[in-house]
């Protein structure tokens, strides 16, 4: 066996929560995609030459991350994410560019998208070729403060009996290339094809994640625990649990919202281990199910819910969930985001919206795009 690596886990505030959002950069007359990050960048960088702390580069030059801080509550963290939104878009509007959210883009053509010149990146298509070229994608990720290092794995796998609740929710990429992929979330299925990504390994103790770790580096599938990237795993470097599940938001209040779920989906497991009593698991071939069925039916998605193999669809069971986390909402401050959940509920996830909008207008997907930009502005469903 190779050297098993040593993790240290940051010391971290309990249910702490910073978030970032992926967003596309798009031509104001075309709707394609434009690469100019670059130029962003160079607009919004601080006059001392340091990086922005709330926008990020990432691996393609059409794509600007806006990352909140270190938060007390979701409605804090949405508070820098308008912030850093606000700059990009005034940094954009000169170029004729304009901001997008959702999962992937309708239309746009994966060859013709330019990577970021960081060697990171570099070395990542290099390994993965076609593949990691396909990587048109967008995605929001939450970090949750994990106060105690033994507690991150068994979260880790409780969060995954929610998996398909968070996916279903947020699933926003039913388009790619110009075509209706028939997937909800066409996103989370081509993300996967990534060595490392995917759904993570179900260890029972910290020292086997330092060992695979170790195993991983050793045989050169990996130089960092960051080139790990699966849809949840541990982040020792911030001491937080990182979900990686939901697809890139089309606007504000849904990015709030599904953060808020997620965040008191953490704390409410975080609970149940100080009151000594078992967390929720699954067998991984139904959690491999379930991210399955999310990802193709989003909203109509039949989730399996426990390890005798029940069944309900996943709109029954956020709304159940959505009663019983109401109290952990109250405790962490996010009420009112939770309780956005129900506007996708009653409007649809935005899979179904830009599907609207293409039947709306023959199948025009040029229109999309312009709904994406006007929710995107708008911080809500349309």
């Amino acid at each position: 066996m190779a050297a098993r690596v040593t993790l240290p886990f940051a010391r971290s505030a309990r249910s702490s929560v910073g978030l970032e959002w992926e967003v596309a950069l798009v031509d104001a007359d075309s709707g394609d995609l434009r690469q100019a990050a670059q130029a962003i960048f160079d607009t919004v960088r601080p006059t001392d030459g340091s990086e922005h702390p709330h926008i990020k580069q990432e691996l393609l030059l059409n794509t600007v991350e806006v990352a909140s801080g270190v938060c007390r509550t979701v409605g804090e963290a949405g508070a820098d994410l308008r912030r850093a939104l606000d700059e990009v878009a005034a940094a954009a509007e000169p170029l004729r560019i304009q901001l997008m959210g959702g999962g992937t883009h309708p239309f746009a053509n994966w060859a013709q998208q330019k990577v970021t010149d960081k060697q990171r990146y570099a070395t990542l298509i290099d390994r993965t070729q076609w593949w990691g070229r396909q990587m048109l994608i967008y995605g929001v990720h939450v970090h949750v403060g994990i106060e105690d290092r033994d507690k991150v794995l068994p979260l880790s796998r409780a969060m995954l009996t929610v998996f398909p609740h968070l996916q279903s929710l947020s699933a926003s990429s039913p388009f790619w290339g110009g075509k209706d992929t028939g997937y909800a979330s066409n996103r989370a299925l081509l993300f996967q094809q990534l060595p490392t990504a995917g759904l993570p390994f179900g260890f029972e103790r910290w020292e086997q994640l330092e060992q695979y770790v170790g195993d991983m580096m050793h045989t050169g599938v990996i130089d960092q625990f960051d080139e790990v990237r699966w849809d949840v795993r541990p982040s020792p470097r911030f001491g937080t649990l990182e979900m990686r599940v939901a697809d890139g938001a089309t606007n504000l209040l849904e990015v709030t919202a599904i953060s808020a779920l997620t965040h008191c989906f953490v704390e409410h497991f975080s609970s149940m281990l100080d009151r000594g009593e078992a967390l929720p698991a699954l067998p991984p071939w139904f959690a491999q199910e379930n991210k399955w069925r999310s990802a193709r039916y989003g909203m109509d998605a039949i989730i399996i819910t426990n390890a005798a193999g029940d069944e309900e669809l996943v709109t029954d069971a956020v709304g159940r969930w959505l009663v019983e986390l109401a109290p952990v909402a109250e405790r962490l401050g996010c009420s009112e985001e939770l309780e956005h959940v129900r506007v996708i509920l009653r409007r649809g996830a935005s899979y179904q919206r830009q599907r609207a909008v293409a039947r709306r207008n023959a199948g025009e997907l040029d229109a999309v795009v312009r709904s994406l930009v006007a929710e995107l502005e708008a911080g809500r469903p349309l």
